[in-house]
């Protein structure tokens, strides 16, 4: 399958996000995203930062996320995923072995279907290698 394919299928196809990127892990490359979502450099070295951040409490949790030009609280992170939350609406990025999964969910979705849908995703990609 494709990289825009499981943007496609796997994760908008869904119904559980509406916008998602595919990135490599270093955030160097865009891999696959859905038209008009667009994440910006800094945005994206936010995140990869956030990763790096081995502290306790990463910086990014009082901080805040940025993805699409908006700001989002950080409700959790770890080594292995950031969610943040708008209003009703949020984002949900998890990293893998080589790359890391950008979505976002509308307001009309709930959060915790949204991050089900993107860590299985997660986990079947860690477990075919990437």
């Amino acid at each position: 399958m494709s990289w825009q394919a499981y943007v496609d299928s796997s994760l908008v196809g869904t119904g559980n996000v509406d916008k998602a990127a595919i990135f490599n892990s270093e955030g160097t490359s865009v891999w696959a995203s859905s038209p008009g979502f667009v994440v910006e450099k800094s945005e994206i070295t936010e995140i990869v930062d956030a990763y790096k951040d081995k502290s306790e409490v990463k910086g990014v949790q009082s901080q805040g996320l940025h993805v699409g030009k908006e700001r989002y609280v950080v409700i959790k992170a770890d080594d292995r995923s950031l969610y943040g939350k708008k209003g009703k609406e949020g984002i949900v990025v998890v990293k893998t072995q080589q790359a890391l999964l950008v979505t976002h969910y509308p307001e009309t979705v709930q959060p915790g279907a949204a991050a089900n849908t993107v860590e299985q995703l997660a986990d079947y990609l860690i477990g075919v290698g990437y």
